[in-house]
């Protein structure tokens, strides 16, 4: 699958150093996992993070699941070490923290070559001003909201509505869908309150996200759960297809069901809505 058309809805935070950690991941139910050589990783562990990482992803089996590395910082010393060491072991994707704009996407591309598809964490003030122009980068494939950040530089407080991070989100959002890149919620930093997670995940996703990042395994049930279409809307996405098709072979431009119009716009989403409980359950199968 590419990154267009696969299912994001868990994206698991794995730290690069924790050898039975990556071990461990590659039997969870996860969609994605971002093996972290940033903050998850000790100053003084960040070299042996890096050499356990690139073996632990050139053997490989980790089945379907997305690889996204993110590498530290390039105004770091350990940023190049990363990106060089990563661009050929069979990751899928580069994460790059801090992104300010585009112009901060070309030196990972010159250190990675001109194939592997980067993400960028969109977690300043910076990044939320320019999420158009960082979306818009030929190289850039998804953005990956870093919600701790970005509240730390806002100096806003954590409320259950994130009211006071809703314009980031729906800035982040509206870029992405733009230019057609993925786009991931941030973290649910309480990852033994299940209630609160789910309530997150689903203002989430009602907002648009593919998905959302995790910091505990325990959180992947919940994030695969609200990310997909129930039964119910594959139901409906079915029956209002098959009403559609009905009615235009009757001459007419619109249908009706369950007393709701449905005219093209609702079938192009119903139609999205199927591929993707499709390319969950090939995800699935192949994970």
């Amino acid at each position: 699958m590419d990154h267009a058309t696969r299912p994001y809805r868990s994206v698991l935070y794995i730290p690069g150093s924790k050898e039975r950690a990556l071990d461990k991941a590659r039997t969870l139910a996860v969609d994605a996992i971002i093996f972290d050589l940033e903050d998850a990783v000790a100053v003084d562990e960040k070299a042996n993070a890096r050499a356990l990482l690139a073996q632990t992803l050139k053997a490989g089996g980790f089945g379907a699941r997305a690889k996204i590395v993110r590498i530290n910082a390039l105004d770091t010393e350990w940023g190049a070490l990363d990106a060089a060491a990563m661009a050929d072991v069979g990751a899928d994707a580069i994460l790059l923290p801090k992104v300010d704009n585009a112009l901060d996407i070309k030196p990972l591309t010159d250190l990675v070559g001109p194939d592997l598809p980067v993400w960028a964490m969109i977690e300043t003030p910076r990044s939320i001003v320019n999420a158009m122009e960082i979306a818009a980068h030929p190289r850039v494939a998804g953005f990956v909201l870093g919600t701790n950040d970005l509240a730390k530089d806002l100096n806003c407080r954590f409320r259950a509505d994130r009211l006071p991070l809703m314009a980031s989100l729906q800035i982040s959002l509206l870029a992405a869908r733009a230019h057609g890149v993925v786009c991931i919620d941030g973290v649910y930093n309480a990852f033994k309150d299940d209630d609160g997670l789910r309530a997150e995940a689903e203002q989430g996703r009602d907002l648009g996200f593919d998905g959302k990042t995790l910091i505990h395994p325990a959180q992947v049930a919940i994030a695969n759960q609200v990310f997909a279409p129930s039964p119910d809307e594959v139901d409906l996405a079915q029956r209002q297809i098959d009403a559609f098709e009905q009615a235009e072979a009757a001459g007419q431009g619109v249908a009706v069901v369950d007393g709701r119009i449905v005219e093209n716009l609702h079938v192009a989403t119903a139609r999205a809505t199927l591929a993707r409980a499709a390319a969950i359950a090939a995800l699935e199968l192949a994970t």
